[in-house]
């Protein structure tokens, strides 16, 4: 089984498009909403393509009308998108977040994974680094979980926790990883292999300059886009 995780669309649908397809599942982890210029896009692909996906907190914070909870350098950029976002989006697009669950469980060649957005323990909003050993703790929600699947920060990484690995694609959307490319995971073989691809990033930035925002924002929206950097 070859399976595609991705996490962190962010309305991001050029590098959407540009997803290699050579998998046989798709595996979403959440936040396919906000920052980017095409929410209905995005949720149109994941509603098409995808097995699995789970709740992100700017899924839940466009689905509920609720904060989405953010970092404070990102917290007027996801303010300003979401209003965007909710304008352009259907009631049927609002009510597909809603009904998004928080976590989900699947067994594949005898591995037991978990998957969630931000951690088990907070599966929204916490921001755990990759070393945290937080990881290991043994928790109700992943009791008998080999792999936990998590986005969120946007950082892909893979570790082993003793008897646990835990993966993160990173940003699909929006990377945080040094560069602008697209980043996804892949689980084949028993084995995870963290991967990046470029996309036009360009046309995605023409977009967002034509989006109703400050200016102030679009530019620190364009700026992580380009450079895969916090702005």
């Amino acid at each position: 089984m070859r399976v595609c995780i991705i996490s962190d669309l962010h309305a991001n649908t050029e590098a959407l498009s540009a997803l290699p397809s050579d998998y046989e599942e798709l595996w979403v982890l959440g936040d396919l909403v906000d920052y980017g210029p095409d929410p209905a896009g995005a949720i149109e692909f994941v509603r098409s393509h995808a097995s699995m996906v789970v709740r992100g907190n700017h899924d839940n914070a466009v689905g509920f009308g609720v904060d989405c909870g953010c970092s404070p350098r990102f917290r007027a950029m996801a303010e300003a998108t979401k209003e965007y976002t909710e304008s352009m989006l259907s009631e049927q697009d609002k009510q597909f977040l809603r009904d998004l669950p928080m976590c989900a469980c699947r067994r594949i060649d005898g591995r037991a994974f978990f998957l969630c957005h931000a951690t088990p323990s907070d599966m929204l909003f916490e921001y755990r680094p990759s070393d945290s050993p937080l990881w290991s703790r043994e928790e109700e929600s992943i009791s008998g979980a080999d792999v936990i699947l998590a986005g969120h920060t946007h950082l892909p990484f893979v570790s082993d926790f003793g008897s646990r690995l835990v993966a993160n694609p990173g940003s699909l959307g929006q990377s945080k990883a040094g560069d602008p490319r697209a980043r996804y995971a892949v689980w084949q073989d028993d084995h995870f292999e963290l991967k990046a691809y470029e996309y036009p990033v360009e046309t995605t930035v023409r977009k967002i300059n034509s989006l109703p925002l400050q200016d102030e924002i679009k530019d620190d929206l364009i700026r992580t886009l380009r450079t895969g950097k916090n702005p």
